[in-house]
C-alpha cells in the first residue's frame, strides 16, 4: 500500500479500497485494482464504516492527488456514507481537475470522460438515492403492516411485564439486586435497565 508521498508526474492512476470491519477482506477490491493495473505503492485503504468521519487512507489519497489524476474504485459507494457524500466529493475532485473511475458498478463510471460518462455516473446516483427510498418505503410498509397485525416490531422482550412489575415491587420493598436477580430469574445487567425505568 501507499507508503511515500512524492508525486512523480501528473495523470497518475490511484487506487482506493474500504472495507466496513476489520472482519471484512479487502481482497477482491485490491484484485480489481490490481487487474486495472494499479501498484501496491499506489493503492489507499481504510477499514472503516462509512459511516466513519475518520478515513485516514482517503484523507491522505485525497492530499496526494493532483490535476490529472485518476481515483479508481472497485464501486462508487466506497467514497463517501451516503449519496450525497459521493456526489459531492466528486463534484469537488472534478473541480480539481481529478477524475474518478468505478470498475464494478452497474454502469461503470469515468468522470474524466465527455458525454455519456457523466451521464451514466447521475443515472446511477439517481438510481441509488431512488433505491434507498424504495428500501425505506418497503420497511415502513412492512412495519405497519406488522401493526395492525398486532405484532411487536422490533426486538423481542426478554423478559415478561409480569417479572419485570415484581422486579419494581421488590426494590421499592427493599430487597437487593442479588435477591430480586434470584427471585426473578433475570440477570442484574438487565435489571438495572428495568429498574431505571419507573
Amino acid at each position: 500500500m501507499r507508503t511515500d508521498n512524492s508525486h512523480p508526474a501528473s495523470g497518475l492512476t490511484l487506487g482506493y479500497a474500504r472495507v466496513s470491519t476489520t472482519k471484512q477482506s479487502l481482497e477482491r477490491q485490491l484484485d480489481a485494482l490490481d487487474v486495472a493495473g494499479i501498484p501496491d505503492d499506489r493503492i489507499y485503504v481504510d477499514r472503516k464504516s462509512g459511516a466513519s468521519v475518520d478515513r485516514p487512507g482517503l484523507s491522505e489519497l485525497l492530499a496526494y492527488a493532483r490535476p490529472g489524476d485518476t481515483i479508481v474504485v472497485h464501486t462508487l459507494d466506497r467514497l463517501g456514507r451516503n449519496l450525497r457524500e459521493v456526489l459531492n466529493l466528486v463534484h469537488d475532485l472534478n473541480e480539481k481537475q481529478i477524475g474518478v473511475r468505478s470498475l464494478a458498478d452497474p454502469l461503470p463510471i469515468n468522470t474524466a470522460d465527455e458525454g455519456m460518462a457523466r451521464i451514466a455516473f447521475l443515472l446511477l446516483a439517481l438510481f441509488a438515492e431512488m433505491e434507498r427510498t424504495f428500501t425505506a418505503e418497503r420497511a415502513a410498509h412492512a412495519r405497519a403492516v406488522a401493526e395492525a397485525a398486532g405484532r411487536r416490531i422490533g426486538r423481542p422482550v426478554a423478559h415478561s411485564s409480569d417479572k419485570i412489575e415484581y422486579a419494581r415491587l421488590l426494590k421499592q420493598q427493599g430487597t437487593s439486586l442479588g435477591q430480586i436477580a434470584a427471585k426473578t430469574g433475570i440477570p442484574k445487567t438487565s435489571l438495572h435497565r428495568y429498574l431505571a425505568i419507573q
